[in-house]
């Protein structure tokens, strides 16, 4: 893949505009989270839904295990480096401040720690029991790392039995070793696999970001990889270039070829597919968990129609 050059910069459509809503719901939120001393992937990887999901939803993506990850993936834009010390009162404040927004369903991603034995993976278990301690009725999804394809740390984190193990592949095979940093597009399938077979009854997610020169054929074999690993909740987004040091994008896709996309996904048999421009791995997470439990029970009633 080839990065545009300065004068083939391509302008951004009209359907990616967004409007800004900073309201009090919004301050307040941004207020707690240093009071805190909480990090968010909607601020340090700048999503663009950050205003509605703040101001709006009040819901968050609460990011661990610090601000600053080991790699450096060209199209994030949480900041690299040297991690500081690791937080160890950290669960327990993510878990008060899940009760304090009153949150049904949460999101906890982190940087990637390759320079922990286990790549986070203890402070990632601790943080879902926190929240379950104090939140019993709140349903938990985690974003982490590949920790490396590291087996162990891998079961530390299952074992903890959150309510979705979220995974990216972020994108296509042959533009993964220039997309991301250590990952790897097999490791990544790998560790949905895995953590399907320690738990069969925790649904496994993935998310692909688009418009980094992939082809359509090149997105639908993602699409096989994934459902051939047993993922069954699929999120497909618009890639954005966050600053001018990242990649550029190639193409905006229009929203009816993310829905012709989420048709083809759906018709792969995956319990729930969400894309569209703005769509991101945490999007409306809590709508995409209830949206994939009301299709996989629909499907279970149909083949035991076709049994009887």
């Amino acid at each position: 893949m080839e990065l545009a050059k300065k004068e083939d910069h391509i302008r951004k459509p009209e359907w990616l505009k967004i409007k800004l809503n900073t309201n009090e719901s919004y301050t307040g939120l941004k207020k707690m989270m240093r009071e805190k001393k909480l990090h968010t992937v909607c601020e340090e990887a700048r999503c663009p839904n950050i205003h509605e999901c703040w101001a709006v939803r009040k819901t968050a993506t609460f990011m661990i295990l610090g601000d600053i990850c080991t790699r450096a993936c060209r199209f994030c834009a949480v900041k690299t480096g040297l991690p500081t010390e690791l937080d160890l009162e950290e669960p327990e404040r993510v878990a008060d401040s899940v009760s304090d927004m009153g949150l049904k369903h949460v999101v906890i991603t982190a940087v990637a720690r390759d320079d922990l034995k286990d790549g986070g993976a203890a402070v990632f278990a601790e943080t879902v029991k926190a929240i379950r301690r104090k939140n019993p009725f709140c349903t938990i999804e985690v974003l982490p790392s590949d920790m490396l394809g590291n087996e162990e740390s891998l079961r530390t984190l299952m074992d903890a039995r959150p309510n979705i193990m979220n995974h990216n592949i972020e994108t296509v095979r042959r533009l993964s070793p220039r997309v991301r940093a250590r990952a790897t597009y097999e490791r990544t399938l790998e560790f949905l696999r895995r953590a399907k077979e320690m738990h069969e009854d925790i649904p496994t997610k993935s998310s692909l970001m688009i418009g980094l020169g992939e082809t359509k054929e090149e997105i639908i074999e993602t699409m096989d990889d994934l459902r051939a690993n047993n993922v069954n909740i699929m999120t497909i987004g618009q890639y954005l270039q966050p600053t001018k040091k990242h990649l550029k994008v190639q193409k905006y896709y229009h929203p009816d070829e993310f829905a012709e996309l989420k048709d083809i996904a759906m018709s792969k048999g995956f319990s729930h597919c969400e894309a569209g421009p703005l769509v991101r791995s945490s999007y409306h997470a809590d709508e995409q968990v209830n949206q994939a439990q009301v299709n996989e029970e629909a499907k279970k009633v149909q083949n035991e129609s076709y049994v009887k």
